[in-house]
């Protein structure tokens, strides 16, 4: 048996937070929904700060482009590793 993990759609996610701040308690809405606790502070807790749900989504302008920074800098050492590995094949041949 794999470990599923549930994938709630952002309509379904927003209705629950809703509930919540309707009044609704968490134990109530973890039966009626299936739901844990964690899921619901969580989707609560990232619907208050953004707006919207989902780790891309929920970061700081800077948070991005720190993202952002570390892919390009990650990609320019593999390119530098790949021209170091030609200069020292091509010195070979020249000897």
């Amino acid at each position: 048996m794999g470990n599923t993990t549930k994938r709630y759609t952002e309509e379904f996610k927003k209705q629950i937070v809703q509930l919540k701040k309707s009044g609704r308690s968490t134990s109530e809405l973890m039966r009626e929904y299936d739901l844990t606790k964690t899921s619901i502070n969580a989707w609560v807790r990232e619907y208050e700060n953004s707006g919207k749900f989902g780790l891309k989504e929920n970061l700081s302008e800077s948070e991005k482009e720190n993202r952002e920074l570390k892919k390009e800098i990650k990609y320019l050492r593999m390119e530098n590793d790949i021209l170091k590995q030609a200069a020292l094949i091509l010195g070979r041949k020249d000897v």
